[in-house]
């Protein structure tokens, strides 16, 4: 008996030790939760579903949705009722969730997966506790607020922080990195529009999305391990490498989102000729016509008229750069501005778009585990979107900001 506890406090365990610290805690709470989910689902067959008025200010998401949200505050009430009546103080609540969710870090970082997942699941239940309880006794303040929030990024911060230095000679360091990014962002976006007055709440991937599906993947993945690759010294953890790539994905969607939502709010409002999905559509036929326009008169003029090929690529590109300019200010853009200002306007744009997606090839072959059509594809999609297709909208072919611009202008006497 010693010598099992001692293998499990220094980490030398078997395969089956191995499944076995992580099926155990797995087996009381799904027999808890999964009993819990019957009762549930019965008691709203014959009464419907008790609402918790908090969830429903704070709303659902793709994932979670209502039903779930409402079942998971009803099944903990057990554990709520027994902190309430403990008189335990909500930041006390706070510090523990916190103490847990950097210990789930630390363990994940040595390799304990099944360790570190629980702790981080407990450690989010007590954070889903602490403002409840603080509410409950009018005991809600800024500075409890502020505690628990800074809390909770130093808690996410730490679990993908041991994540990155578990897999930090593995591809999966990437995905760890773009989740701590995603995930803190998501609640950065969502407290500047608060502070500029305007709510971003919407997304897939909220906190409890993240604790979730990190705590889950995490303190699950030592079972698939041991069974089938029981002899890896350093296992891949394959369940916790998927829940940490779909919540690198989607929290950087969910920050994306919110971010697009609060700058569509704040921005002056404009009159658009037509929506944003038609002018991305219209803008994208230019570029292929462009395009084509640009390779056909190459063909022609080497293999007709023998022009040497560098010489061809210049004319053929002037082509393109006309032909995509014309097609852009008659049907996407409809625009009615003088030529030459907008010709001008379209040699800077398309000037720095060709450096900055030189720059951005050159920068990420740099790293010769990426593939350089995908590197191409990634830096050409980037540069479109967060480049040529605004200041085609906005400074290209605004006429709205050049009439603007030549009424500022005093008139000569």
């Amino acid at each position: 008996m010693l010598e099992n506890l001692m293998a499990w406090l220094t980490g030398n365990l078997s395969p089956s030790a191995r499944i076995w610290t992580a099926l155990a805690p797995a087996i009381l709470a799904c027999v808890y939760f999964l009993g819990g989910l019957l009762l549930f689902s019965i008691r709203c067959a014959f009464k419907g579903i008790p609402r918790d008025e908090e969830t429903l200010k704070r709303g659902s998401t793709v994932l979670v949705g209502f039903f779930l949200r409402h079942y998971f505050f009803w099944v903990i009430q057990p554990l709520w009722t027994v902190i309430l009546r403990s008189g335990l103080p909500a930041n006390a609540l706070s510090m523990l969730s916190g103490l847990l969710g950097i210990s789930a870090g630390v363990a994940l970082a040595a390799g304990r997966f099944a360790l570190g997942g629980w702790l981080f699941l407990f450690a989010g239940i007590l954070d889903v506790m602490d403002g409840r309880i603080a509410r409950t006794r009018k005991e809600a303040n800024p500075a409890g607020a502020a505690l628990d929030s800074v809390l909770d990024r130093y808690v996410d911060s730490a679990m993908l922080m041991g994540l990155a230095w578990y897999y930090r000679d593995t591809w999966v360091l990437l995905p760890a990195l773009m989740a701590l990014l995603g995930s803190s962002l998501v609640p950065y976006v969502r407290a500047k529009g608060e502070g500029l007055g305007v709510s971003v709440r919407d997304g897939a991937m909220q906190r409890l999305e993240r604790v979730l599906f990190l705590g889950a993947g995490t303190a699950l993945s030592p079972i698939l391990e041991a069974v089938f690759w029981p002899e890896e010294k350093h296992p891949m953890h394959w369940l916790a490498v998927v829940g940490l790539v779909f919540v690198a994905v989607m929290s950087n969607y969910t920050a994306i989102t919110r971010f697009r939502a609060l700058v569509r709010t704040l921005a002056p409002k404009r009159q658009e000729a037509r929506s944003e999905k038609a002018i991305l559509g219209f803008n994208a036929v230019a570029g292929a016509v462009a395009t084509l326009a640009d390779f056909a008169l190459v063909l022609v003029l080497v293999e007709w008229l023998g022009m040497l090929p560098a010489w061809a690529t210049v004319v053929g590109a002037t082509l393109g750069a006309v032909v995509n300019y014309s097609i852009n200010r008659v049907l996407t853009f409809k625009s009615r501005g003088a030529v030459a200002r907008q010709m001008a306007r379209y040699a800077v744009v398309s000037g720095t778009s060709a450096l900055l997606n030189a720059g951005g090839v050159a920068l990420l072959t740099l790293h010769p585990q990426l593939a350089y059509t995908l590197v191409w594809w990634l830096v050409r999609g980037v540069v479109y979107f967060a480049w040529n297709l605004p200041l085609q909208r906005d400074y290209v072919f605004n006429d709205s900001a050049s009439d603007s611009l030549m009424e500022q202008r005093p008139h000569a006497a």
